[in-house]
């Protein structure tokens, strides 16, 4: 997870921050952090209308229109990218994953999700279908100290506070 919170530190998102590693059998093979698509202006120099607008869209809503893409994605389409298989791989990320972000997940076979932070999903009934769909068991927050966690949840911070009763203190 210290390595997922170090990637965090590149994420240009103004909203949240957060950084992701896949991992298997204790080795890297892919990292991401959200931000802007590539040769695009980032986040916090304006590249995203929603971002650069919080008056005008608060915060969990207008998703849509965020040009943002996430950690997790980033970190899959990097493996993609350069011909790394993720099928039975253990994601770390930062925060955890959202609803699209877990479906994508499931949908290349991630064996396994540890996340820091706790997020709470608005398809709470249908989250829980894909947490089970995975394995409640592989599916787990893992504990460490995070000294950034105030600069990384930004501004919508304060409504991430979820468990799952899978929490773990981290070595």
């Amino acid at each position: 997870m210290g390595i997922a919170l170090a990637v965090r530190t590149r994420a240009n998102c103004t909203g949240r921050r957060v950084g992701a590693i896949v991992v298997r059998d204790r080795r890297i093979l892919s990292t991401g952090y959200n931000g802007t698509p590539s040769k695009m202006r980032n986040c916090e120099d304006g590249g995203c209308h929603r971002c650069a607008h919080p008056d005008v869209y608060p915060p969990g809503q207008a998703y849509d229109v965020c040009i943002c893409v996430h950690a997790e994605q980033n970190a899959l389409l990097a493996a993609a990218r350069f011909g790394v298989a993720v099928e039975d791989c253990t994601i770390y990320t930062t925060l955890q994953p959202c609803f699209g972000c877990l479906k994508e997940l499931l949908q290349a076979s991630v064996r396994e999700v540890c996340y820091l932070e706790p997020w709470v999903s608005r398809f709470g009934e249908q989250y829980a279908a894909l947490v089970d769909r995975l394995g409640a068991e592989r599916f787990r927050r893992v504990i460490v100290p995070d000294s950034d966690a105030r600069w990384a949840l930004g501004r919508s911070a304060g409504a991430v506070e979820r468990t799952t009763g899978h929490e773990e203190l981290a070595e």
